[in-house]
């Protein structure tokens, strides 16, 4: 575990897990040519995720998972994308909604037991459907376009979601919709197999290809009462420390671009040099900085992350913290790529090289919530009400 690795894994658990996600992150990166192309996610990496019952990890040991802290959750997240940045995003959201859903008891006893017994006993996987395309992302408080109608004892849902990741890999999907009966936002957990489903196959995009965030398309579907799992509240948001999950995915990108670029460094040397290029000045000053920016970085992610594990009693407060880290930890991670790609030169631009792919990925880091502007207003607002 040397390098960048070797301080963040404090004992023999975090050991065990990171060899996890180095299995996991391993299997991702031998589909990375055809999935970045396809703009497709694996069934055979997802596979391997299931196998070592990853799904089930983010859960409390007495509902049959691991009770991964948030430190284990984001180092394993971050191991992962090293592998593959995609494949880290997607599978961090059902991970992140399953340690949500445990720990803040937004749905009754008997939703939220049928959902974890299956995630428990076949490691299925799920995600939220909350984006839609002229509500943008959710986080910016807009009412969906999508509705749930009552119609004697069902719900009739239509609509359309955007950026879901993993959308035709997933076993559930919990939608959200204006549900008109109640006058509120509603979250609908729904099958996969349910009938008016689908997934229009829209995902082009220049980075982050691989999370297959097709849309979501319900026509007419028919969905029972229970199905109804969540309403949304109309008090103050709690903090939500699993979505540090993100800045670890972009940090991971990071990383594997560093480590790149330190190879490439010492084995490159062209004719007009005596030796390879990580002997010259400019490009050791790069890696150096490369360097600092990611242990400032790894210390701001992990100590939020000690934090939040150690100090329950503070996460009510930690709002402003944990945004800041999202907003500190993706813009680094998009300086340290650059870097690499600077060291990289034109080759960079080649994909016979990852570089690319890294410089391309890591952007989706500042369209992530919560965005740059947000976080900023927030830190101001904050600062001149004088709290602490």
């Amino acid at each position: 575990m040397a390098g960048v690795w070797k301080r963040w894994i404090r004992n023999d658990r975090q050991q065990e897990l990171f060899v996890i996600a180095d299995r996991i992150a391993a299997e991702a990166r031998k589909h990375i040519s055809y999935t970045d192309r396809e703009a497709s996610f694996s069934y055979e990496t997802l596979k391997v995720i299931k196998d070592e019952k990853y799904p089930a990890m983010s859960l409390p040991k007495s509902e049959g998972g691991e009770g991964l802290s948030l430190y284990e959750f984001l180092l394993m997240q971050e191991k992962i994308a090293e592998g593959d940045g995609a494949v880290a995003l997607s599978i961090g959201w059902h991970m992140g909604i399953m340690m949500e859903l445990s720990q803040e008891q937004l749905w009754d006893e008997e939703s939220y037991d049928r959902l974890v017994k299956e995630v428990v006993s076949e490691q299925k996987v799920v995600n939220r459907a909350a984006t839609e395309p002229a509500t943008g992302s959710p986080t910016r408080g807009g009412i969906p376009e999508t509705k749930a109608v009552r119609r004697e004892d069902q719900y009739i849902l239509n609509g359309r979601k955007s950026f879901t990741s993993m959308a035709e890999h997933l076993d559930y999907y919990i939608v959200s919709a204006y549900v008109e009966d109640k006058d509120a936002v509603g979250w609908f957990l729904i099958d996969r197999h349910q009938p008016g489903l689908s997934v229009d196959k829209t995902w082009d995009t220049l980075g982050m290809r691989g999370t297959a965030s097709d849309d979501l398309v319900m026509e007419d579907v028919e969905l029972q009462e229970t199905d109804l799992v969540e309403l949304k509240s109309g008090g103050k948001p709690s903090a939500k420390g699993w979505l540090l999950h993100i800045p670890a995915c972009y940090l991971g990108i990071a990383v594997a671009a560093r480590n790149d670029a330190i190879a490439f460094a010492k084995e490159f040397q062209p004719n007009s040099l005596d030796t390879p290029i990580s002997e010259v000045a400019h490009i050791q000053d790069k890696i150096g900085e490369i360097e600092w920016k990611l242990l400032q970085a790894h210390s701001f992610l992990y100590s939020a992350a000690r934090k939040w594990d150690e100090e329950p009693e503070q996460r009510d407060q930690m709002g402003a913290e944990l945004a800041a880290v999202k907003l500190a930890v993706t813009n680094t991670a998009n300086e340290v790529v650059d870097l690499a790609m600077r060291i990289a030169g034109g080759r960079g631009l080649s994909k016979t090289y990852a570089f690319e792919k890294y410089y391309r990925d890591v952007r989706a880091g500042l369209h992530n919530p919560p965005m740059d502007d947000a976080v900023v207003s927030m830190l101001a607002k904050q600062a001149i009400k004088g709290d602490d």
